[in-house]
């Protein structure tokens, strides 16, 4: 059965972007991002894969991707309707419409949509990309966390898990520390 992994990062504090959407504050290493890029390439939207020689790279761990509306819209300013064409594309969103074959709207239960995905016979596992709405919504679902902190406070933005107070216990199961500061660690549910 797959596997749906939420791989974010995140500042001390707790916020996976400001509350513009800002992701330019974490603080990015040479030896951080090739580590990523190595082992994630199929996290780096198709725009980026290019200028940073990931163009045609195979995916490592997902083919499929489920990202809320807010975690889409930044695509659009791009602009591209496909940000991540080297995986199949799902946004949640009861209001928004595309017009792209490759990017398919769900407006309805968003679990619904994971349970149909993680039943899937083959495949790899399934990338939630964000946001936070979209988290909390789906905890219940996530099997595990890959947790990029990065050592910066935000003070305020848009929460890894915008919700409803719901403690849910998961296992650190390994980690990595690079020259930022910043961790990587594995999270499988408790």
């Amino acid at each position: 059965m797959r596997k749906l992994v939420y791989y974010v990062g995140v500042s001390l504090d707790g916020y996976i972007a400001g509350p513009g959407a800002e992701i330019d504050f974490y603080p990015l290493a040479d030896d951080m991002a090739a580590w990523l890029n190595e082992r994630y390439p199929e996290t780096i939207p198709t725009h980026i894969r290019k200028l940073v020689g990931l163009d045609g790279t195979p995916n490592q761990v997902f083919d499929t991707l489920v990202m809320g509306r807010g975690t889409y819209e930044p695509a659009l300013e791009v602009p591209t309707t496909s940000p991540y064409s080297h995986l199949r594309q799902y946004v949640v969103s009861s209001t928004l419409t595309i017009d792209d074959p490759t990017v398919q709207v769900v407006p309805g239960d968003p679990v619904e949509l994971v349970r149909r995905l993680k039943a899937e016979d083959t495949g790899m596992d399934v990338y939630l990309c964000g946001g936070g709405k979209l988290a909390a919504s789906l905890l219940p679902e996530i099997d595990e966390i890959i947790l990029k902190s990065y050592p910066v406070v935000a003070g305020t933005g848009i929460p890894m898990f915008s919700g409803g107070f719901r403690p849910t216990p998961f296992t650190p199961a390994r980690r990595e520390s690079f020259s930022n500061g910043a961790q990587v660690t594995w999270l499988t549910r408790a």
